[in-house]
């Protein structure tokens, strides 16, 4: 796994994009501050840059150098998500500005998971993670699920879980506005 990291952040650093596990599906990601990086992977994905992606985190603590007002139910529902949950946050900085929604928000999801978790540890920065699929298809929910297009498409495809067969699911996702008020995307 340490070496798998090792090689993912050098690409990451570089601008490249890779193909990972994370606390839900496999996913395609790229350091989330550099713009070129988040256009290979709408190109890869032909998908519509107006479809913002989100992006995953270590640590909670970090949410505030990406969000400019976290709500402060944003941390219970953290601290009480039994499955993995992207929330949907108001105010979106210092983020790529071609990952950022048209209304200025950004999808971030804490990972628990032990591989990303530690990616985004050792990296330093959020991480870009959309579903492992050209757009309009559906999202494998295993590595051998993964179409050729994009395996072909990532300067690195991570090693580690690849042979895992459990039917992963994506995460629930609730946007969450500065009131405080909460709209459920997806459970």
């Amino acid at each position: 796994m340490q070496d798998d990291i090792k090689k993912a952040c050098d690409i990451l650093k570089k601008g490249g994009i890779i193909l990972y596990p994370t606390d839900t599906i496999w996913g395609i990601g790229c350091d989330a501050t550099n713009e070129e990086a988040v256009k290979r992977i709408y190109e890869l994905k032909q998908r519509d840059d107006s479809k913002s992606m989100l992006v995953l985190l270590d640590n909670p603590a970090k949410l505030q150098t990406y969000v400019k007002d976290v709500p402060d139910i944003a941390w219970d529902l953290i601290d009480l998500a039994d499955k993995p949950l992207t929330i949907i946050y108001d105010g979106a900085k210092n983020l790529a500005a071609n990952l950022i929604a048209p209304d200025g928000s950004i999808g971030i999801r804490i990972t628990a998971e032990t591989f990303s978790m530690e990616l985004c540890r050792q990296f330093r920065k959020p991480i870009v993670s959309t579903s492992a699929n050209i757009s309009g298809e559906s999202s494998p929910s295993s590595f051998s699920q993964i179409g050729q297009a994009v395996r072909e498409g990532v300067d690195y495809i991570v090693t580690y879980r690849q042979k895992e067969q459990s039917q992963a699911k994506p995460s629930g996702i609730v946007k969450l506005a500065k009131d405080g008020s909460i709209k459920i995307i997806r459970k």
